[in-house]
């Protein structure tokens, strides 16, 4: 397993310049022993270039450092609003597109581009899961724009 852990960090080690940090292996169910590789990376990230999983373990992030003003919330509010509601990253790409594509290095990035870059690889897709997720009750309702 550490073998796994030690091909993931050297493949991906050039995106340590763009802040992603490597922590390591977790164990996230002791009954299964299921690991993942975990990781930590700015808001403002390209998760396009981060497989969801690798070589057979699944690879979990978080965010270091702050969030756009979309996307912050008051403890107590957490259990009444989704963070990740699709229509935040909307409202965050259409207000900074520019401050991104720099960020990004691109240019010609457009919103769809922006929108899957930071929607966790997929927008349409994290869109469709989390209207699932909430019409199954598990995260609080959300508009859409």
């Amino acid at each position: 397993m550490f073998e796994i852990l030690k091909n993931f960090e050297s493949k991906y080690n050039t995106l340590k310049k763009k802040g992603l940090r490597i922590e390591g292996l977790s164990m996230i169910d002791p009954k299964r022993k299921k690991h993942v590789i975990m990781i930590s990376k700015p808001f403002l990230f390209d998760n396009r270039q981060l497989p969801k999983v690798y070589e057979g373990l699944e690879v979990k992030s978080k965010i270091e450092g702050g969030l756009p003003e979309e996307f912050k919330f008051d403890k107590e509010a957490i259990k009444k609003e989704y963070v990740w509601a699709p229509n935040k990253f909307e409202k965050y790409v259409d207000r900074c597109s520019e401050e991104i594509r720099k960020q990004f290095g691109n240019p010609a990035m457009s919103r769809k581009e922006m929108l899957d870059a930071l929607a966790f690889g997929n927008f349409e897709e994290h869109k469709k899961k989390s209207l699932q997720m909430m019409q199954e009750g598990k995260i609080p309702p959300f508009k859409l724009n």
